[in-house]
């Protein structure tokens, strides 16, 4: 499996039920498939050294899934070669009450990257349309009853609306998206979970939420399944990894990564004629 098997860019029908939770790749070929995400991590620092450098595009890089699909280890696995002073990141949380008096994507915005960084998003602004929708927090909210005063569906399909515009938006202002879904299967999150409770290093991972997130497990794959059928585009595609194997989907991760950056086609800045004879002082003047 490549990781152009996991992408949807919105053509054809997209159904969550038919993507891997798992590439059922052979254990033997796990220390081969570790040195290959080892070379891609240190293709990513390179890359992003003439991003930062060239400073024309930014690139978003987002993170959704269940509950321990592996969001945090792919993060701090995967993107361990990468420049900190390139990298911004952010977790989105439950919004604070400053964040819900704002529309739902100002929180995003408010964290994006300027070009030539890239911008990681543990969760992101698609919370608003995942597990709002599954609990029907936007019945609590506080706005007009233009904004509200219509049946659930309708209500996310503009989000979804807004949410493509907003990443066209994006893409039209220097900027590139790459989402991720870790795509985890029930049983291995009951297993991760099994050993979050066994492993005392492990207990501070789980919270009894957890479960009651758990049961509502077909709602959020409705949700998923409507997020990513309406939000994806050529320019801004799902990529749904099989997250059961993490240290393939980590692969995934990185191979996903590289093409992105490659997609940016970023160089390091020529100088001018004058810039280069004015080195050419100062290299003299430093050797005399």
């Amino acid at each position: 499996m490549d990781f152009s098997d996991c992408r949807y860019d919105g053509s054809g029908t997209f159904t969550l039920s038919a993507c891997p939770t798992s590439a059922r790749i052979d254990k033997d070929k796990r220390e081969s498939i570790e040195e290959a995400t080892l070379e891609n991590i240190a293709r990513m620092a390179d890359l992003q050294d003439k991003l930062y450098a060239d400073a024309r595009e930014g690139v978003i890089i987002l993170f959704q899934a269940m509950d321990a699909a592996g969001k945090d280890s792919t993060i701090k696995k995967v993107m361990t070669g990468l420049n900190p002073q390139g990298v911004n990141v952010h977790n989105f949380r439950q919004p604070s009450s400053e964040e819900l008096g704002h529309d739902y994507l100002w929180r995003a915005a408010r964290h994006l990257p300027q070009r030539g960084f890239i911008g990681l998003f543990n969760r992101s602004y698609y919370e608003d349309v995942l597990v709002t929708r599954v609990h029907s927090l936007q019945n609590g909210y506080a706005m007009p009853d233009r904004c509200l005063g219509m049946d659930a569906d309708s209500f996310y399909g503009l989000r979804l609306r807004q949410i493509r515009d907003f990443e066209r938006h994006l893409w039209e202002n220097g900027y590139r998206i790459l989402k991720i879904m870790l795509n985890v299967s029930p049983d291995e999150q009951r297993r991760r979970f099994l050993e979050r409770i066994d492993n005392p290093a492990k207990n501070w991972k789980f919270s009894s939420n957890d479960l009651a997130e758990r049961e509502l497990w077909p709602q959020y794959m409705q949700a998923y399944e409507q997020a990513i059928s309406h939000t994806s585009t050529p320019e801004s595609p799902w990529y749904v990894i099989p997250a059961d194997q993490k240290w393939f989907a980590r692969y995934l991760v990185s191979q996903a990564v590289v093409d992105v950056l490659e997609a940016c086609d970023p160089q390091y800045p020529t100088i001018s004629e004058e810039q280069r004879a004015r080195l050419a002082e100062c290299r003299i003047r430093l050797t005399q």
